[in-house]
């Protein structure tokens, strides 16, 4: 996204959010709007649900705010964002997430590289109401749309050159979550078209399998307190780099998981940790795969 573009998108928001400030109720239960995910939207920390953030119901307007750091064994993410629901159907959100690779890609004369990406995304609620309709089989529904672009840095003459990727892309995914009020258990199943290279961090497509696919993410999370929820996550991932001209394997891409626990000690702030497996996220010497450890702060009004 054009730096002007970006700009004017966060003028946007923050302008929606002050004006959710006053207008926002307590209608929703605690964590009912989920957390932010690593791309702005509501949802788990991996993948975004079919509900709406903040704690925002019919008539009003709410807004969250993000924190997330990432630490693996050889590299860390930061990831930053701001997001507006309204009317419990409507989502606007935008992160900007920042992987710093540090001294593991010397060998290849790109130490210090950090791959940063802005994503601008939109979420409509098409069907059910997850709390009222949390006795029947009705999911809550939702579409989503993301635009995504890549900012690589010294590797994007060789990303978007001999490796084929593209710098800018669009996700489009449907989200269906149920929610078992009485039992305390969440389920959403989240079908994403896609051809984001490590969603998007190095870019779309590639030269050998360039394609749009359709990959499933799940989510499955349990309440176990009024403000204390722990999960588990899946999300799958289109490989595209894996046969590249660097070699088989050279850029294999792994799905992702996680283990989270989420805390909300009221309706403004929200603490999210968690142990990630991103497997390989980055090209370079370093072939192990990559866990650690997760912390989201989010902030609601």
């Amino acid at each position: 996204m054009p730096r002007p573009a970006l700009l004017f998108a966060t003028a946007a928001l923050l302008g929606v959010a002050a004006m959710g400030a006053a207008r926002a109720g307590d209608g929703k239960l605690l964590l009912t709007g989920g957390v932010s995910s690593i791309d702005g939207a509501a949802g788990g920390g991996l993948t975004p649900w079919a509900l709406t953030g903040s704690y925002a119901t019919t008539g009003e307007v709410g807004a969250t705010a993000f924190a997330t750091r990432v630490r693996t064994g050889d590299y860390g993410l930061t990831d930053r964002g701001l997001a507006v629901s309204a009317w419990d159907r409507l989502e606007f959100s935008l992160a900007r997430q920042d992987l710093d690779t540090g001294a593991n890609l010397a060998p290849l004369g790109l130490a210090g590289l950090h791959l940063r990406q802005d994503i601008l995304g939109l979420k409509l609620r098409v069907a059910g109401e997850a709390i009222l309709d949390s006795d029947r089989v009705m999911p809550q529904v939702a579409v989503g749309l993301q635009h995504k672009k890549t900012h690589a840095g010294a590797l994007g003459p060789t990303l978007f050159g001999p490796l084929g990727a593209r710098a800018s892309g669009h996700d489009a995914y449907i989200s269906a979550t149920k929610l078992w009020l009485a039992q305390g258990l969440l389920v959403n199943l989240t079908l994403r078209a896609t051809r984001a290279n490590q969603n998007g961090l190095l870019g779309f497509g590639g030269a050998q399998d360039g394609g749009r696919r359709l990959e499933p993410e799940l989510s499955v999370a349990r309440l176990l307190s009024r403000g204390l929820a722990v999960g588990i996550e899946y999300r799958a991932k289109p490989d595209n780099l894996d046969a590249s001209v660097l070699g088989h394997g050279a850029l294999k891409e792994d799905d992702w998981k996680d283990v989270f626990v989420a805390w909300a000690p009221n309706k403004h702030v929200s603490l999210t940790a968690a142990w990630v497996d991103l497997g390989r996220i980055a090209p370079g010497v370093q072939p192990r795969r990559q866990a650690g450890g997760y912390l989201s702060v989010q902030l609601a009004l």
